[in-house]
């Protein structure tokens, strides 16, 4: 393997074990990005987006999220388990701050797998009446 692909699989690893660590804190949050190589001062002086752009982000989300409902209808067990297991890690532990928004994240992720469940069935009783 070339110098510049293993130099290349160090760094994704790093990056992966860095973004994985973030869960124990605020289910991912980032903080204060100063760390990124991509953040520059100008991206910290943001102006506060609009309500266009935050009705079309909130669209987004809501067209994701059934997106994601439709896929975890035909996910196997084990990955509907993994999704479970995922929305348990992030939720608070022994020793961590609680934080609202990581505890409604994770509330979240298990409504996701139960909204998937009850689709899956809705669409399995259309399909054996015709």
């Amino acid at each position: 393997m070339s110098e510049n692909r293993t130099s290349g699989l160090v760094a994704a690893n790093e990056l992966r074990r860095q973004a994985l660590s973030r869960w124990d804190n605020e289910g991912g949050a980032l903080g204060d990005n100063s760390h990124l190589p991509y953040q520059s001062e100008s991206q910290s002086h943001e102006l506060p987006l609009t309500n266009a752009e935050l009705v079309l982000l909130r669209v987004r989300m809501i067209a994701l999220e059934n997106l994601l409902v439709a896929l975890l209808a035909e996910a196997s067990d084990h990955q509907k388990v993994l999704v479970r297991d995922m929305a348990s890690y992030i939720s608070p532990r022994d020793g961590f701050t609680e934080h609202p928004l990581t505890i409604r994240a994770a509330e979240h992720m298990t409504a996701l797998v139960d909204r998937a469940s009850k689709f899956k069935e809705l669409t399995q009783n259309q399909s054996s009446v015709r």
